[in-house]
């Protein structure tokens, strides 16, 4: 607005993805499983792309073209693109290549659209870099056990972060690990060029929450930050990560099963058919009766343990996919 364009309203998504329950957070979740029906008329009605269909560079090219053409024809009413990079969390916990990104990131360049990335639930190392936006070719290497065929991206180079590939947002979201869990913060971070654009001619940013920079919260921040900053937290996630692979690959050879996957600190295991609320509620149940917290939903049970603790590391997660592997085994009903 205080750039003169006024009509750059609209917003870009991934189908599958999930950014929030609020009403404009939920604008741009999956219009299908995102509850949108249910407040037709209140939310806005934004713009969607198909998801990548899978993990491998080439499962990205229908969303990169239909992103291209409507951006091409709808920019001018497009304010930006909005996405969880490389993991869709809530809306399915699927995987997609570092390239997906890095082509949207110069489609935005080139029709004037910002870019927002969404790192709630992947920043702070889950996905093995700092940033899920920061996997490029070599540091993506997925693990795929797709009813008992198995895949992953491997390369022979070591896992390095090039700061030439580096996705960078003009708007970066994160929560969740930016205090360990311990507190409720979120912060949102902006390049020079939309700082100044919301204070050009005056403007001030007028969304400040009562509890904003509350404190306490950005005194357990520092520290959670200090203690991952000067921790191995590479080695960790990638010891979770083939401990993961370890550990809940059995799944696979149940029939239920359609998919086992793993990147990073992030394991799924994506059943063949969907559970209703209540059978979703069995295998929460019988899971804690095995002294696991996990939450299903849908066709999905997955697991991002921590990775601060090299002691109990594998034992946690051993007995994770174990109690994952009995309760699937025991084939509740739908």
């Amino acid at each position: 607005f205080t750039l003169e364009q006024p009509s750059k309203t609209k917003f870009v998504s991934l189908r599958n993805g999930y950014h929030g329950d609020t009403l404009g957070a939920m604008s741009i979740c999956d219009p299908v499983n995102g509850m949108h029906s249910m407040f037709s008329g209140v939310i806005s009605e934004q713009l969607f792309v198909s998801t990548p269909t899978g993990g491998m560079e080439e499962d990205g090219v229908q969303t990169i073209t239909e992103m291209k053409q409507l951006l091409e024809e709808q920019h001018e009413e497009i304010a930006a693109v909005v996405m969880e990079p490389i993991v869709q969390g809530a809306g399915g916990m699927r995987f997609y290549h570092p390239s997906v990104l890095r082509k949207v990131r110069e489609l935005c360049d080139e029709y004037d659209v910002l870019l927002i990335l969404d790192e709630i639930a992947t920043g702070f190392g889950r996905t093995g870099t700092m940033f899920a936006s920061w996997q490029n070719e070599s540091t993506y290497q997925p693990w795929y056990l797709t009813e008992g065929s198995s895949f992953s991206i491997i390369n022979s180079e070591d896992r390095k972060i090039s700061t030439n590939e580096i996705v960078n947002a003009d708007i970066l979201c994160l929560g969740k690990a930016l205090t360990g869990g311990y507190m409720t913060l979120g912060a949102t971070l902006t390049t020079d060029k939309v700082a100044h654009g919301i204070s050009h001619n005056g403007g001030v940013f007028m969304h400040g929450p009562t509890f904003m920079a509350n404190p306490l919260a950005c005194s357990v921040s520092l520290a959670s930050m200090n203690l991952l900053t000067s921790s191995p937290w590479e080695e960790r996630v990638r010891n979770v990560e083939n401990a993961l692979i370890e550990h809940i690959s059995p799944l696979s050879e149940l029939d239920s099963v359609r998919e086992v996957r793993v990147l990073g600190a992030v394991g799924v295991c994506e059943l063949k058919e969907g559970l209703d609320r209540d059978g979703m509620a069995r295998i929460q149940c019988a899971l804690v009766e095995e002294g696991v917290w996990l939450r299903p939903f849908g066709k999905l049970l997955y697991t991002m343990p921590p990775f601060n603790c090299d002691e109990l590391e594998d034992d946690h997660i051993k007995k994770i996919g174990e109690a994952m592997y009995k309760v699937v085994s025991s084939k509740p009903k739908a």
